[in-house]
């Protein structure tokens, strides 16, 4: 997407949240001191494998998780230490875009049923009328006819199902939406439809995009940057093309070969084109950088074993979490 880009609007820091191990037998480490910002009218992507801890750090930045340390601060306001009056004006600025678009419907509510209800609680000074004319222009915003507005949810399309969503979402006028993997579960052509809605509603409506997916393809055709999860930590952030074109991190190196392993990303550092092993366990993660015991680095030694690496700025715009980014940016 193309974004014209100011001042930070949300940044995190050091976020860290634990919750209980199923069996009771521990506590398992969803995020361990994430810290990011999000600029206003960018899109901002994050990628990682299954169980990186991207969605909880979507639903602690929201509050639907109360995160165990660190901070989110909303244009400089905490929002971890908000009541529950400042909670509800801050979800009116900040929406989420859920990955189930029938789980994250009401099936007992109809369409424009539904967006009424959110118009009833958020702007109250609007008559029965006039919600109803407000629902009917939120449907036509996104693609549907406000025919639709009779229709339950499961008399909707997955695709359309996505396009009520995120009318929802849109509904009280946010100036952020975080979007949590909003195309998995679409068909492909789909797909594509909702990014373009996506792209055409950020332009139209000056918004700004959290965008999370294990999807590579699509952060590269809409993110403006990229930062890369692994076990609950960003491992590497930067401007989009420059993170594709060379990616820094061994894991993003790992990762972006696996999703295109003829691309061709290699030189003298290695064929890296598959990640070996399976993650540790977020309950009991190991010491010092937290890849070290995956990583085919050449260069990997007892260093990245026994000290976690900071992330850390290694040229404009772009920051590692890396003991031996420095080796590979001076190699011949």
């Amino acid at each position: 997407m193309t974004a014209s880009m100011g001042e930070t609007v949300l940044e995190v820091l050091g976020l860290r949240h634990e919750f209980p191990e199923r069996t009771g037998a521990g506590r398992v480490k969803a995020l361990r001191g994430v810290s990011l910002e999000l600029k206003r009218g960018e899109c901002l992507g994050l990628a990682g494998e299954s169980g990186s801890g991207k969605t909880t750090l979507a639903r602690a930045i929201l509050r639907l998780v109360q995160p165990t340390g660190g901070a989110v601060l909303f244009r400089g306001r905490d929002v971890l230490r908000m009541d529950p009056s400042e909670i509800r004006e801050f979800r009116r600025s900040v929406q989420i875009v859920f990955q189930d678009p029938f789980g994250s419907l009401n099936p007992r509510f109809r369409a424009g049923q539904m967006l009424e209800e959110v118009l009833k609680v958020h702007q109250r000074g609007l008559q029965k009328g006039e919600r109803k004319d407000r629902a009917a222009e939120l449907l036509s915003l996104v693609g549907l006819s406000p025919e639709v507005a009779d229709r339950y949810p499961h008399e909707f399309s997955g695709g359309q199902r996505q396009r009520l969503g995120i009318a929802r979402a849109l509904s009280v006028e946010p100036e952020v939406l975080v979007l949590d993997e909003p195309v998995s579960a679409l068909d492909l052509s789909v797909q594509a439809q909702i990014l373009n809605l996506l792209t055409d509603l950020q332009e139209s409506l000056g918004l700004t995009y959290l965008l999370i997916t294990h999807d590579l393809s699509v952060l590269r055709q809409v993110a403006d940057r990229v930062g890369v999860f692994y076990l609950g930590e960003v491992v590497e952030i930067g401007p989009t093309g420059t993170l594709f074109a060379e990616p820094l991190h061994p894991y993003t190196r790992g990762l972006l070969s696996a999703a295109d392993p003829l691309d061709g990303l290699s030189g003298e550092i290695g064929e890296w084109n598959l990640l070996p092993g399976e993650p540790p366990s977020p309950v009991d993660p190991p010491t010092g950088c937290a890849f070290h015991t995956r990583c085919p680095h050449p260069l990997k030694d007892q260093e990245c074993g026994d000290d976690s690496p900071l992330l850390q700025e290694v040229e404009t715009a772009r920051k590692v979490a890396c003991w031996k980014v420095r080796e590979h940016l001076v190699r011949p």
